[in-house]
């Protein structure tokens, strides 16, 4: 059975397009609620002997002392505190009132990060991440060189760099509204997310750049529309499949999993998830409309 689902390409780019202004009109009006990796700050573990402080109590308490806080649980009985940067005095207010009512057993470290190492932490991010999607582009015109027309080598790479800043827009716009709403930051390991999301993006589109190719070398398909449409039905299954199997683990990590991954599991389940219909649909689309624009 042979799917036409290059003729709905225009609903494809309507949801796309509607989804990435969403996320922009978040993230101008939200903003970034960056960590303090980024921003600079005080990182505060404890355990607790017996029973731990709830989370939410956790959060009343810090918020009287330091303003507001990022509060995590952590195995067995801990939490783990980042906060903005504190001082020693402070920090002994803020151990004496978590342990008020629940005894603290061990503090298991305090560390504090400058204003300035974040900030350029934050500028290494975005320049390595500027660097991998140049990569990307290039990586994808040279292997693509070869590729008969009527869709030019480079065109495969600028649909692929619009795929990818489609799926990290509308992952990072999720973040944004969480952010604003449940306090959720972006931190070093919701980044390495961002960073995994990409590279499953681009092999989900070579996947399906290269069964193309082969089809346009096969003479496959009567029109380039044709190729196009049939190239996306022998890769279907193949791509669904995998993107379910690993979303099936991350939902167990971000359910079953303790706090410290569920974030980073989340972000990696909405990219993976956007990805997977990006590279079928969307950025096998606007191949054909690079066709009849070239």
């Amino acid at each position: 059975m042979n799917i036409s689902f290059i003729k709905y390409k225009y609903i494809y780019f309507a949801l796309s397009g509607i989804l990435v202004a969403v996320s922009m009109a978040c993230l101008v009006i939200f903003g970034w609620n960056l960590g303090i990796d980024f921003t600079g700050g005080s990182i505060l573990e404890i355990a607790y002997k017996d029973e731990r402080l709830p989370v939410n109590e956790a959060r009343e308490i810090l918020h009287d002392i330091v303003g507001p806080a990022f509060v995590q649980s952590t195995e067995p009985n801990g939490l783990l505190i980042r906060m903005k940067e504190i001082d020693a005095e402070t920090h002994q207010r803020v151990l004496n009132a978590l342990g008020q009512d629940y005894q603290i057993a061990e503090e298991l470290r305090f560390e504090s990060i400058g204003e300035v190492v974040g900030g350029e932490l934050g500028r290494a991010t975005v320049w390595q991440i500027l660097l991998a999607l140049i990569a990307v582009v290039v990586y994808i015109a040279l292997a693509f060189s070869r590729v008969k027309r009527p869709v030019r080598s480079w065109q495969y790479g600028i649909a692929s760099l619009i795929g990818l800043f489609h799926n990290i827009l509308i992952t990072l716009g999720v973040f944004c509204v969480l952010g604003e709403f449940y306090g959720v930051q972006i931190t070093i390991p919701i980044v390495t997310a961002f960073l995994i999301i990409l590279g499953y993006s681009i092999n989900d589109t070579v996947v399906v750049f290269d069964r193309i190719r082969e089809n346009l070398i096969r003479g496959v398909g009567v029109t380039f529309e044709d190729t196009v449409n049939k190239s996306l039905n022998q890769t279907l299954f193949r791509s669904v499949s995998t993107s379910l199997t690993t979303l099936f683990v991350l939902s167990a990590i971000f359910f079953l999993g303790g706090d410290t991954l569920k974030y980073f599991a989340l972000a990696l389940m909405i990219g993976i998830a956007v990805g997977t219909y990006a590279s079928l649909f969307l950025v096998s689309s606007l191949l054909t409309i690079f066709k009849k624009s070239g």
